[in-house]
């Protein structure tokens, strides 16, 4: 597996992980707001990890062409 394959797999795996925090947090905003805000604190970490991600696949495709 190359790096970017690696930062895809990383990333669709993130990605999935943060949507299910979202919806988390959104299911939990009438019943217990606590645990609705702690969810979309870790949803908001991972999403800047996404974003880092996204930056390092970006120019592992810049040095390589």
């Amino acid at each position: 597996m190359t790096e970017i394959d690696n930062i895809k797999h990383k990333q669709n795996k993130l990605n999935s992980k943060y949507k299910k925090l979202v919806e988390q947090a959104y299911n939990f905003r009438q019943t217990d707001s606590a645990l609705s805000d702690i969810s979309e604190f870790n949803a908001i970490k991972l999403l800047n990890k996404l974003n880092r991600l996204k930056y390092l696949s970006r120019e592992f495709k810049h040095h390589a062409s």
